[in-house]
């Protein structure tokens, strides 16, 4: 397999890793684990394993000044969002819950042309509104079997990670991937972590029912897919891993449906279809491709 081949395979690795975020957050809530315990020792194993493989990459530095204080602020950013996923989750199923906040890359979009001084085009406005449409069609297909209050937090949430990754592109793209995210999970372990203490909300699990998943989100939701992903990005464009990765809902859907049993629609399959469609409408735009490729 050569280098090229090697970096898809890492990104379609990371995507599926990135989709299992709401299953085993649906475990958790099943096993009684509330969402501050769930983030805070889902952050703080994860930051301690991906520091774990930057050490031994010979990788691992701390950055300083300006790098610093960027990188911390979007790792609040981070919590921010992940809150509001996790809530949101709490009144959705996952398969809805990954669908609706893959609408991200719209939002970077319009960011960016907000910000960025990118161009509006014809075929963007196009991708936002298949992606907008997909969600409207996800949330009322099925009016008496979707809370409305738990899209909205996911599409929240969305729009939160989409400010993370335009920030991350305007003032932090000179740095590496890996060391930006570990350092921004340190301020996302530590917010999550006096917030959870605030509110009297963390508490150290007791049983392996409730370890499990939590592991599961440090691990295979969190440190490996972010390893996986920046490999790949080694290897092959930034544009070719931005469309790879639009299997990561499909995974979420397709894990909620198998595993969780969850309801096989027509509405969230065409939804998904929409948002999916607005998505790759952004991701294949030919001047975006020659720009980062």
């Amino acid at each position: 397999m050569n280098r090229e081949a090697v970096g898809v395979v890492m990104v379609i690795a990371a995507a599926a890793g990135f989709g299992t975020l709401a299953i085993f957050g649906k475990f958790a809530e099943a096993a009684g684990v509330n969402t501050m315990t769930l983030l805070t020792f889902r952050f703080l194993v994860g930051t301690v394993l991906l520091w774990l493989v930057l050490a031994l990459w010979g990788r691992a530095h701390l950055l300083s000044g300006r790098n610093l204080r960027v990188a911390l602020a979007l790792g609040v950013v981070y919590a921010g969002f992940s809150l509001l996923f996790f809530w949101g989750l709490l009144y959705v199923t996952a398969g809805v819950a990954g669908v609706v906040f893959y609408t991200y890359p719209a939002v970077v979009y319009l960011l960016s042309v907000a910000f960025l001084d990118e161009r509006v085009s014809v075929r963007k406005l196009a991708a936002l509104v298949c992606a907008f449409t997909g969600v409207a069609l996800v949330a009322g297909g099925d009016a008496a079997g979707i809370d409305l209050l738990g899209v909205v937090l996911v599409l929240l949430a969305g729009w939160g990670y989409a400010v993370y990754i335009t920030g991350n592109r305007a003032v932090v793209a000179s740095l590496e991937a890996d060391i930006l995210a570990g350092t921004a999970l340190v301020a996302t372990t530590l917010v999550t972590a006096v917030f959870g203490i605030a509110s009297g909300q963390l508490v150290v699990p007791t049983t392996v029912e409730q370890w499990w998943p939590i592991l599961g989100t440090a691990v295979l939701g969190t440190s490996l897919p972010l390893v996986l992903y920046v490999g790949g990005l080694d290897r092959i464009e930034a544009s070719r891993a931005a469309i790879t990765s639009t299997v990561e809902p499909v995974v979420t859907v397709l894990l909620g449906i198998i595993i969780l049993d969850e309801a096989f629609t027509l509405s969230l399959v065409g939804g998904g279809v929409l948002v999916l469609g607005g998505v790759l409408l952004i991701q294949t735009d030919p001047r975006a491709l020659l720009d980062s490729g």
